[in-house]
């Protein structure tokens, strides 16, 4: 006999979040990094478990402006290992920005701050990263910086258009 009450095929719908780095508010890397991560696993929703994959998607713009507090832009490393002898690779944050961009910096953050295991790929696959202003997840959209956009009804704008 099934446990669920109610209309659980709602409630494991994803919605889709923006997060701009570019708004003179927006925290640090790591609390950023954390804050989508809770997203990104649905632990802000009330059927979260930690089996199962109930999150939502994340469109982060403005990747640019990515702050790190204190020195870490010349001091926190990135590795990379080839598993060949003599192969590992360091790289600062200043490096990263200039090479790959702050996205691939905040995807880092939010992939160590996910549990190690199979659900970790999934779950950073829609975290969607974007230098600029500019992406095409306009539509999907529903929280902006955690307030709910409301869509005005087709009607009211015909209206609007008729009367101007």
């Amino acid at each position: 006999m099934s446990q669920t009450i109610g209309k659980t095929r709602l409630a494991y719908s994803r919605v889709w979040h923006h997060v701009s780095l570019s708004t003179p508010n927006t925290p640090p890397l790591g609390r950023l990094a954390s804050q989508i991560a809770i997203i990104l696993m649905g632990k802000h929703k009330p059927i979260w478990d930690p089996s199962t994959d109930c999150g939502d998607y994340v469109v982060a713009t403005g990747c640019t402006d990515v702050y790190a507090t204190g020195r870490k832009m010349q001091q926190k490393l990135y590795y990379k290992q080839t598993t060949r002898p003599g192969a590992l690779k360091s790289l600062n944050m200043e490096g990263m920005m200039r090479k790959w961009g702050g996205g691939e910096i905040l995807k880092r953050a939010v992939s160590g701050m996910l549990p190690k295991n199979k659900l970790r790929k999934p779950r950073l696959e829609r975290l969607k990263v974007f230098e600029g202003a500019a992406h095409p997840y306009k539509e999907n959209l529903i929280k902006f910086d955690g307030r709910i956009r409301r869509k005005e009804p087709e009607v009211k704008n015909e209206i609007l258009k008729r009367s101007i």
